[in-house]
């Protein structure tokens, strides 16, 4: 997150931390595991066309995710924010893909919230169940200590919002803020460097903003150049070059 948006040689270094984090899986998207597994995956994003119209998030859902992923991943000099890339629409296609609804994980009880993070997901809601009872509880609690839901809060007022949701500090019924907030930043990313055929990461400003070069086959002649930057721009999963 970017409260205090760093120069630009460090957020593409903070940039290309995170795609080093984000599973290498990730980079085709969920969607594509979704696809792989149960056959129904999100339909392909389209290159160009009319704005996206979200099918899983209601409105008022729909611009919480907007204002949220602008304050994780803004834009600035170095390339595209999270919105500019498509992060939303990115993440309802997850919602309606298998992974939105838990197709891929264990879900079946206990459930121990409590437990260390390094057992991992713990709560009984499948990924579309928590977006959905987590951005009405934030924006419930929005609008009872500021008088305004998330979305209609300045840009510092948001970020301050973000961090105290990540520290685990805002404490909602039934919602684990840290754990919402662990899910929200991890899907943000993931829309932001996965292959733009998912919806996110349009004209692959991602990855070329940290010089990644996408679904290019061959590397041979490049093996034996260590150091050296690398002169093409990247190509996606269906071809498409940049």
């Amino acid at each position: 997150m970017s409260s205090k948006q760093p120069s630009s040689p460090s957020r593409r270094d903070f940039l290309r931390q995170s795609l080093v984090a984000v599973p290498a899986v990730s980079l085709m998207g969920t969607a594509a595991i979704a696809q792989t597994q149960s056959g129904t995956a999100a339909t392909p994003a389209v290159a160009a066309g009319p704005k996206y119209a979200p099918r899983y998030f209601t409105a008022p859902e729909w611009d919480f995710l907007e204002a949220a992923v602008d304050r994780l991943i803004p834009s600035n000099e170095d390339g595209p924010g999270a919105v500019e890339a498509g992060v939303p629409e990115f993440l309802d296609r997850q919602m309606e893909a298998a992974y939105g609804h838990g197709g891929l994980w264990y879900m079946q009880g206990p459930f121990v919230p409590d437990s260390p993070p390094t057992l991992g997901y713990q709560l009984r809601y499948t990924p579309r169940e928590l977006y959905r009872k987590g951005i009405a509880a934030i924006d419930d609690w929005c609008q009872k200590q500021h008088n305004q839901k998330f979305a209609a809060l300045p840009a510092d007022q948001r970020d301050a919002i973000l961090h105290q949701l990540e520290k685990g500090e805002i404490k909602l019924d039934d919602v684990p803020t840290a754990a919402f907030f662990t899910q929200l930043l991890t899907n943000t990313k993931e829309g932001y460097f996965a292959d733009p055929m998912y919806g996110g990461n349009k004209q692959m400003g991602a990855w070329k903003m940290i010089g990644f070069p996408g679904a290019r086959a061959d590397f041979a002649d490049w093996v034996e150049q260590p150091g050296k930057v690398y002169p093409f721009g990247p190509v996606s999963i269906e071809g498409a070059k940049s």
